[in-house]
């Protein structure tokens, strides 16, 4: 999962799995976090995946 953080937050990736494993089913749990500054998007608004891929 990428993560983009508040200023202002104090959130650990143990806390965002944490959150995400008590809503979802078990298969679709998150087993990685990575925080960002921002999401990349193109010009229309779209986010761009192979972006975050590489």
């Amino acid at each position: 999962a990428f993560v983009v953080r508040q200023p202002d937050a104090q959130l650990t990736a143990d806390e965002v799995m944490g959150f995400v494993a008590s809503k979802v089913a078990p298969h679709k749990k998150v087993r990685a976090v990575e925080f960002i500054e921002a999401i990349p998007k193109s010009a229309s608004g779209k986010i761009l995946r192979k972006d975050l891929r590489a």
